[in-house]
């Protein structure tokens, strides 16, 4: 009888410490919001994101974290109705939006900080951080490489009527030392007329052709041999730069290095620095145009993640698979330092935090990214630092 009385009992204890434990596991959890777009054009992105985000979680090792992800449809209305349904979850952290224009509505979410994928840095809401590879960043690293190489007359050339506001912002905030600062129209022949305009192309154009008439009226001995000389060239004249910073991408930034080269400004001469370029395997078989260097995130890493993510899903994942990669594991990272309840407060404290990309510097609600530089020539990549 005592037998069958102290099994009910050990049976009703367990049942009742399992929900309990049940009930306080699921309470612990931290609940992270995914507002990626799940409908639309872009909703393979979305599931790309999604699939890295739950990668990271495993490879943490750690079920203290849940994903909740909310579509976006790539629409700021949908964007806020997500993410009021994210904070009416109780969650305050979420990885997203990934587009500028979606992230207009937020301001109106309270208690919710946003790790958006988008690099700009201009007129964001309080709540949210930029999490993307901004200018600010790639500027750091460009002014890093300046320095080192010991370049003192850079120029900056960037298109008309794409980002102005932010490319300058970041200039002031990197505190790079610039000599002038250009823009110029993506239409072909505006560009060329530009391009010899900041070079000074006719006047070392005309240079050259004085030259070589003051030498053919000449009684030089070796005559001759000069204007044979001097017809091999192309321009006579310094170039007031050292270094070009170009702010472009694809085959637009192709034309202004082609024009660059119209010229006769040889990157084997004057450094053509760009912006990231996410390992253009383009750019690398244009051996004309280089060599080329420009900041971007750690190429071994991303490598790795790949092959890692490919090998687990079958697809190819992209650079935002990387960047939401991480931001799991920042979480994770900050999680361990404080409250996640206060988890708002630790992006206005100036924090490190390592990741696959590299290291996230965190401060006054943003993030910027300590990059790594590398130089194509020859046809083949090379890390700088």
């Amino acid at each position: 009888m005592m037998n069958k009385i102290f099994k009910k009992f050990i049976i009703i204890f367990l049942t009742t410490f399992l929900i309990y434990s049940n009930v306080s596991s699921e309470e612990e959890k931290i609940k992270i919001g995914v507002l990626v777009p799940m409908t639309g054009s872009n909703k393979e992105l979305g599931q790309l994101i999604i699939k890295s985000t739950r990668m990271a979680l495993e490879d943490i090792g750690t079920n203290i974290f849940e994903i909740y992800p909310k579509d976006t449809a790539s629409d700021p209305d949908q964007t806020l109705r997500s993410a009021n349904d994210l904070s009416k979850m109780g969650i305050n952290i979420v990885i997203g939006p990934i587009f500028y224009k979606n992230l207009i509505y937020l301001d109106e979410v309270e208690n919710i900080t946003f790790l958006s994928l988008t690099n700009k840095i201009v007129n964001l809401p309080d709540n949210v951080v930029s999490s993307g590879i901004n200018a600010t960043s790639q500027l750091n690293a460009i002014k890093k490489f300046l320095k080192l190489n010991d370049i003192k007359k850079t120029i900056f050339l960037m298109p008309q009527e794409k980002h102005v506001e932010e490319i300058k912002k970041a200039i002031k905030e990197s505190n790079i030392k610039l000599s002038k600062f250009h823009l110029y129209s993506a239409e072909p022949t505006k560009l060329t007329k530009q391009i010899e305009k900041i070079t000074n192309y006719k006047i070392r154009k005309q240079n050259l052709a004085d030259e070589i008439k003051r030498v053919k009226n000449s009684n030089l001995p070796d005559k001759d041999k000069q204007i044979e000389k001097l017809n091999k060239r192309y321009t006579i004249g310094n170039l007031r730069f050292d270094s070009v910073i170009i702010s472009d991408f694809d085959e637009s930034l192709k034309s202004v290095m082609t024009s660059l080269l119209y010229t006769d400004v040889s990157p084997k001469k004057k450094y053509i620095i760009t912006f990231n370029q996410w390992f253009d395997e383009s750019l690398v078989s244009e051996k004309t145009l280089q060599p080329i260097y420009y900041p971007s995130i750690n190429e071994k890493n991303l490598n790795s993640f790949n092959k890692k993510f490919f090998n687990k899903f079958k697809e190819q994942p992209n650079h935002l698979s990387l960047l939401s990669y991480d931001l799991v594991g920042l979480i994770y990272y900050l999680s361990l330092k404080t409250d996640i309840s206060d988890i708002d407060k630790l992006f206005k404290k100036k924090n490190s935090f390592k990741g696959k990309i590299g290291i996230f510097d965190i401060q006054n609600n943003k993030i910027n990214h300590r990059l790594n530089f590398y130089q194509v020539n020859d046809g083949d990549l090379k890390k700088i630092f």
